[in-house]
């Protein structure tokens, strides 16, 4: 399937095809896993359970930051 990288605000994007959301289940506002990988990129769907467990240990890790930083040392 063949898409065009195009202009989104300040940014750049894709427009990923209605038919292929639908056969994925995926919808705007679900969270996908971008990665470089043998010269290409592989798009994922993002495990939502592991999506939460992320965005917990970021807060965790920013609210902790200085207490981590020096158990680091």
């Amino acid at each position: 399937m063949n898409v065009t990288i195009r202009k989104i605000g300040n940014s750049e994007g894709i427009i990923i095809p209605k038919e292929l959301l639908d056969r994925l289940g995926l919808k705007a506002g679900d969270t996908l896993d971008v990665r470089e990988e043998q010269g290409g990129l592989l798009i994922k769907a993002m495990d939502e359970d592991f999506a939460r467990q992320i965005e917990s240990a970021e807060k965790f890790m920013d609210k902790y930051k200085v207490a981590l930083k020096k158990l680091a040392e």
